[in-house]
């Protein structure tokens, strides 16, 4: 009760909830039934054609990143201290308690008033070991489904996002020199053990399906795929560990992306075969999609934007490499095995594996020709990036995250949602994250206005996107940069675990209480130009390549 009136209490104090007494009131409220009118209306279908127009606000979360007693995930063995782990990145711990807090959190939902919540259920706590399945784990993510409905937000379920059970890629053991067993598959890269893994993940998905179907309707199979194979395995650095980007590309990097990608189909299909009960009443009893990490990407030279041809198929080549050869292999059923532009194997079975598409964007990334000099990214790539100045120039030094040690554009969702809606035409769009790390509850509200208004702007031409989630619920397990980058709607003091509404929260539960962006919040938390700027923050980084793997890594 006390955090419901602490929210309403700031929400009245700014002014973004006008009381109805005053001429003043009477010309808001208009003015709010007139955004209402051309904003945000109810959550629909994620997929049918009914749900055109319709539209949720929601927030997303991570398993591996806010739950505790999650001792069984390669994350943990990988991040806990030596003797008893690897020690190889700051140390996951318990989270911000979020399994044991579970149904306390979804109280903070509430008071969002969002209407859906992106959550991952960890296959490590389900399976800890090979064929031995958690009944208790079950139980509970069931309990947890059933006090979202009882307060009627709407689930969606991640399967994979980033995280593995120990025994299906051993971070002790990445060489895998025994070969496949029930205490090592050998991973996605090894000839005999990815296809295991893929089934692994297929049988996974079906006792999802199998278990939450007749309540869960939205389904991700994987989350940010490409950053996942970057930072397991073209650089190793998280678990389990493989750096194959330069020195095994062919052999190693390219059949582990090949594997992923049939892990998703198969993920797919289990769930189409599996989940036959119509939760949501849309027609449709599951609708099954991906989120990506996407960029917005700037060809560079010598520091300045640069218009050289040399430079932007630099550019070119790099999304395809991160975003597109992914993409495209389920939009079309093929697969480009080098990477070179062309499509070589045909893959029919992965085709139309992809209901809907999420959206991650967070960064800018300059990219350039290398020339005579040293790649970032070798061939066919080919292409050196970087993410601060003095390589890419800054649109504004406010909109530097020096907890993430890159640029965000505020106002960038708007040419990447069109891009992306011409580039798969048919496939329903949503923002399935979208935040700042920040030490200041305004800058995160300001980020997250400007972020609603773009898409208010590219829905208003026709582009389908019917959602956004916000990053995240609480500041939580940020990967190789543990706690320190806070992207929550809800701090946490990791002594006490207690939650405590940023700015952030008030504004975005103002705004999803109205389903509009009200002149108040518009007035003081939108537009364009600079952020407020972070407290104590630099406004740029030492100069350093960009780093690829996304906003979390």
């Amino acid at each position: 009760m006390k955090r419901i009136l602490k929210i309403a209490g700031v929400v009245l104090t700014l002014g973004l909830l006008a009381p109805a007494t005053t001429a003043d009131a009477t010309s808001d409220t208009t003015a709010a039934h007139r955004h209402r009118e051309s904003g945000f209306h109810r959550i629909g279908s994620l997929t049918a054609p009914s749900g055109k127009g319709s539209f949720r606000f929601g927030v997303s979360s991570s398993a591996t990143q806010i739950e505790d007693q999650n001792t069984r995930t390669d994350w943990y063995k990988w991040s806990r201290p030596a003797p008893e782990g690897l020690g190889k990145s700051p140390f996951v711990g318990d989270g911000v308690q979020g399994y044991s807090k579970a149904i306390d959190d979804i109280g903070l939902l509430q008071d969002l008033h969002v209407d859906s919540y992106r959550f991952g259920i960890e296959w490590a706590r389900i399976e800890p070991e090979r064929n031995r399945i958690d009944e208790a784990a079950l139980d509970h993510y069931s309990e947890e489904l059933d006090a979202l409905i009882a307060r009627g937000i709407r689930p969606m379920i991640v399967i994979h996002h980033f995280a593995n059970p120990v025994w299906v890629d051993n971070p002790e053991d990445p060489g895998c020199a025994n070969g496949p067993s029930d205490t090592n598959l050998c991973g996605l890269d090894h000839p005999q053990g990815g296809p295991l893994v893929v089934k692994e993940m297929a049988q996974h998905a079906k006792l999802l399906a199998e278990r939450f179907g007749d309540r869960v309707d939205e389904w991700a199979t994987v989350n940010e795929p490409m950053v996942y194979m970057l930072f397991s395995h073209a650089y190793g650095a998280g678990p389990p560990g493989k750096a194959d980007l330069t020195t095994n590309f062919a052999t190693k990097f390219v059949p582990a992306v090949r594997e992923y990608i049939d892990a998703h189909a198969a993920m797919y299909k289990a769930i189409k075969r599996y989940d036959r009960v119509d939760a949501d009443h849309d027609g449709r009893a599951s609708a099954v999609g991906l989120t990506a990490s996407v960029k917005q990407y700037v060809a560079v030279r010598d520091g300045r934007t640069s218009t050289d041809p040399r430079d932007i198929a630099a550019r070119d080549r790099f999304r395809y490499f991160f975003e597109l050869n992914f993409l495209n292999s389920l939009a079309k059923g093929s697969f480009d095995a080098d990477f070179d532009g062309t499509a070589d194997e045909a893959h029919p079975e992965w085709k139309g594996t992809m209901d809907w598409l999420g959206i991650q964007l967070y960064d800018r990334t300059g990219v350039s020709d290398p020339g005579d000099a040293a790649p970032s990214l070798p061939a066919p790539i080919n292409a050196t990036v970087c993410g601060t100045p003095p390589c890419l120039p800054q649109l504004d030094p406010s909109y530097f995250v020096p907890a993430m040690g890159y640029e965000s554009d505020p106002d960038g969702l708007y040419p990447v949602l069109k891009d992306f809606a011409a580039r798969y035409p048919g496939v329903p769009l949503l923002v399935s994250e979208s935040g700042i790390a920040s030490e200041s509850g305004k800058r995160r509200a300001e980020f997250t206005v400007r972020a609603l208004q773009q898409i208010e702007r590219v829905r208003a031409e026709g582009v389908d996107v019917r959602g956004y989630y916000h990053w995240s619920l609480l500041d939580n397990f940020e990967w190789l940069m543990g706690y320190s980058a806070r992207f929550g709607l809800y701090s946490v003091d990791r002594t006490t675990m207690e939650r405590t509404p940023t700015e952030a929260a008030t504004v975005y539960s103002a705004i999803t209480r109205a389903r509009a962006l009200l002149p108040a919040i518009r007035k003081t938390y939108g537009g364009s130009g600079p952020l407020t700027p972070e407290p104590g923050g630099a406004t740029s980084a030492a100069p350093e390549p960009a780093v690829v793997t996304g906003r979390r890594d």
